[in-house]
């Protein structure tokens, strides 16, 4: 008997066998013991999953003796005949070779023919969706109200390519990719029946490789006991399939997290001139640094990691080297340089750069501590200013004598700039005066605005109810806290109220005069109609000169902002 490939000779026989697709064997043996079973099928999934082996499963599970049925016997003659793809009534056509209309009217005149021997006539199309959209129409009439006798199958490794007509008419079941531990399991099993020796790491780095593919990894395994014989080792399939142990990758991270740029260089120039491909070398090192997050996140589960024992011991070993944040930072990077490798002209250029800052972005500062330190400086009580003695006259400094000093605990001087809270009207102009020197803009609404009371450290303020949205906000409530600080008032909160002052007490702006002006001599004015007597003469007053503004700070004050807000408007120019 001539040599038989290991993925065919340990191909799945029944639901049992398949690894790592509960999901979909489960119900499809589920829908044949409740005897649901539908006209068409959907398998969509990676290659080497195990789409057309379910297909052929599920096929001799109807079709077997007395079917259909889960359990069949081993010697089953009609279950025999499908595994070895010599019955009439089971026909598998490649989408790709019998895409075209004709081959697909062919099948649909065929249909209406009774199975020869079998219960049910089953077509199993592979690589559906190579099919064109005239062959998909040619059979959708089929497909929706086939005869009782007809089961269509259907496998294709790109379901977005399928007519949404068509998928509608299926059960559609989406295998997954297979995982590493799995795959390793299995490759365990195969390498125990065959009587090979192979390594654990051996036959994970062969999981690894495969990403998912049971039949990439079937092959791969034959492929080494060509090369290899009876003993695999680690090195043999890293050799073989360029991928990069994993004590080089240790040795790469570890100098990464370490910002040892030196090392790092050293590091990927000895991986280099070993003939590493470097899209998989920097394949390998995300995936490493993905398993040390991970490791970190999940306090070591081996199940999410899909590793083998040896290989959670050195990421333990090596677990304190860097947080979450870091090793997050490093993926990004890394994440940038593969989306980037796929176009460089110097790969090995592009990885050096990327490596290096990789280890930066393990250094730097993340923007969520800039800002929570930037809180809590902004949070500190502000140191006070020393006062100076400069309250002291000279004078008095130079008179002064030595005297001896007495240790004792001093009166403490009554503050002269702090304004008794009982004497409202005093307090309230040297805020207003404050308050209007600190925000100019606010200074024509505080003006009309009156002190209501100032009771157990809350400071009521009266004005109009059309000025309240434009005044009681943050900002104003910040700097008139600061501001009655200044006065000697601490832990003061101020309200706004609608309680705007008579037009009698507003206060209005205090007018500086120019100057002195000539006096006026009462012999020197005439005495006709339009004399003006000497105590007559108004004295002249100047406006005062406007304060210098920035028209940026103009833009950006908050008041101005509500006022557009308020009226839809916009600024066209500042004016100085």
């Amino acid at each position: 008997m001539s040599y038989q490939v290991i993925a065919r000779k340990y191909r799945p026989q029944r639901f049992s066998d398949v690894v790592g697709q509960d999901h979909v064997s489960q119900t499809l043996a589920n829908a044949i013991s409740s005897d649901r079973i539908a006209h068409a099928y959907l398998f969509c999934g990676p290659r080497g999953t195990g789409k057309t082996t379910l297909a052929r499963i599920f096929a001799k599970c109807l079709n077997c003796t007395d079917g259909p049925k889960v359990d069949y016997p081993d010697d089953d003659v009609k279950a025999n005949e499908i595994a070895e793809g010599r019955s009439i009534d089971v026909l598998e056509i490649d989408g790709a070779s019998n895409r075209g209309i004709d081959e697909i009217r062919e099948l649909r005149d065929t249909v209406m023919y009774t199975p020869a021997s079998s219960k049910y006539k089953i077509y199993i199309i592979d690589e559906v969706h190579m099919l064109t959209k005239e062959a998909f129409n040619a059979l959708l009439k089929t497909l929706e109200e086939p005869p009782e006798h007809v089961k269509f199958m259907f496998a294709t490794t790109e379901p977005e390519k399928v007519l949404p007509t068509i998928m509608s008419r299926c059960q559609r079941y989406d295998l997954r990719r297979i995982p590493v531990n799995l795959i390793a399991d299995h490759l365990k099993f195969i390498c125990g029946n065959e009587s090979v020796s192979a390594e654990e790491s051996a036959l994970y780095a062969i999981a690894r490789g495969a990403e998912g593919c049971m039949r990439d990894a079937e092959s791969a395994l034959d492929q080494l006991i060509s090369f290899c014989g009876d003993n695999i080792t680690e090195s043999d399939v890293l050799s073989m399939f360029g991928l990069t142990a994993q004590e080089q990758l240790f040795a790469l991270a570890d100098a990464i997290l370490a910002v040892d740029s030196t090392r790092i260089l050293t590091e990927l120039n000895a991986l280099a001139e070993q003939g590493k491909d470097l899209a998989r070398l920097l394949g390998d090192l995300l995936g490493h640094v993905r398993n040390r997050l991970v490791y970190s996140v999940s306090k070591g589960d081996l199940g999410i990691l899909e590793i083998s024992e040896s290989e959670a011991n050195a990421l333990k070993s090596s677990d304190n080297l860097a947080n979450e944040k870091d090793l997050a930072r490093v993926l990004d990077v890394l994440t940038d340089c593969e989306s980037k490798l796929r176009t460089a002209t110097s790969k090995k250029i592009l990885l050096e750069v990327s490596l290096l800052k990789a280890a930066q972005a393990k250094a730097a500062i993340g923007i969520d501590e800039i800002l929570g330190k930037l809180k809590s400086i902004r949070n500190e009580d502000p140191v006070m200013p020393v006062k100076a003695s400069a309250e002291v006259p000279v004078s008095n400094q130079k008179n002064r004598q030595p005297t001896a000093v007495i240790q004792s605990t001093p009166e403490p001087e009554p503050d002269q700039n702090v304004v008794d809270a009982n004497d409202l009207d005093e307090l309230w102009k040297q805020l207003l005066a404050a308050a209007s020197k600190a925000s100019p803009f606010m200074q024509t609404y505080f003006q009309r605005s009156q002190p209501v009371s100032f009771e157990k450290g809350i400071f009521v303020i009266g004005l109009g109810a059309d000025h309240l949205a434009l005044v009681d906000n943050q900002r104003n409530h910040d700097m008139l806290v600061k501001q009655i600080k200044a006065l000697g008032h601490d832990d003061v909160q101020f309200r706004f109220v609608d309680n705007p002052p008579p037009e009698d007490k507003v206060l209005k702006p205090e007018l500086e005069p120019i100057g002195d002006l000539p006096k006026v001599n009462s012999e020197d004015v005439s005495n006709d109609n339009n004399q003006v007597k000497p105590d007559e003469v108004p004295k002249v007053k100047r406006e005062p000169q406007p304060e210098k503004i920035d028209p940026e700070e103009f833009k950006n004050d908050e008041l101005i902002q509500k006022a557009m807000e308020l009226f839809k408007g916009r600024i066209v120019e500042v004016r100085k």
